[in-house]
This record gives structure tokens, C-alpha cells and sequence, in this order.
């Protein structure tokens, strides 16, 4: 089985993390939450997603289908 590396940022000023499964050239569509922004190929593979404002996210947990 090949190996799969994941990328994790977090941008403590911008209040957001960011996690990539896979650096390739994608697009960003809208998803159920504004809060949530998934990176998407062409053919609709996920490649990473972001978490923006995350310190809201302190009383209660974010949940979202990716």
C-alpha cells in the first residue's frame, strides 16, 4: 500500500485549520455549513477542508458531511 501524507496547518490569527489530503489543483464548492470549506478535484474527490472561526466552536461541537 503506498504511503498517503497529510498536510495540517493552523493559522492561529486567521482562526482557522487547515488539513490537505492531497496537494492537487481543486476548487472550493459550498457545503452545508459557511463555516466549513472543502477543497474538491474535478471529479469530486476530497483533497482537504478548513474550519473557520474554530474558537466559536467552544460550547458545543462542529459536525458536517464531507
Amino acid at each position: 500500500m503506498a504511503e498517503r501524507k497529510l498536510t495540517v496547518w493552523d493559522d492561529p490569527e486567521g482562526d482557522y485549520p487547515e488539513v490537505i489530503f492531497d496537494q492537487r489543483p481543486g476548487y472550493f464548492p459550498e457545503t452545508e455549513n459557511d463555516q466549513v470549506m472543502e477543497k474538491v478535484d474535478d471529479a469530486g474527490n476530497l483533497l482537504g477542508f478548513s474550519v473557520q472561526r474554530v474558537s466559536a466552536l467552544k460550547e458545543k461541537p462542529l459536525q458536517v458531511s464531507l
